[in-house]
């Protein structure tokens, strides 16, 4: 099985989709934390509200106004590389 894709959209700053999440670090109304596989992501905003959560294909929809956002290495990333060394 190969390596989910990350992709992210923002509509109008008012939607944001995003595939490629592998977990949910922090949700509340004005930021959400999430550990996706090309590091971590950190949305802030406000009146955010999780419309479409499925870990499962890593597909996530949240509505709210976007002010912010930015990406951090993370888990995800850290742990693909480890794994690729490994595998050398």
């Amino acid at each position: 099985m190969g390596e989910r894709q990350h992709q992210l959209t923002i509509v109008n700053r008012e939607k944001v989709v995003i595939s490629g999440v592998l977990q949910v670090l922090n949700y509340d109304e004005s930021e959400l934390v999430l550990e996706t596989t090309m590091g971590v992501l950190n949305l802030k905003g406000n009146k955010f509200n999780i419309t479409v959560l499925s870990l499962e294909t890593g597909d996530l929809e949240i509505a709210g106004r976007v002010n912010n956002l930015s990406y951090s290495e993370g888990k995800g990333v850290r742990s693909k590389k480890i794994w690729q060394r490994l595998l050398k």
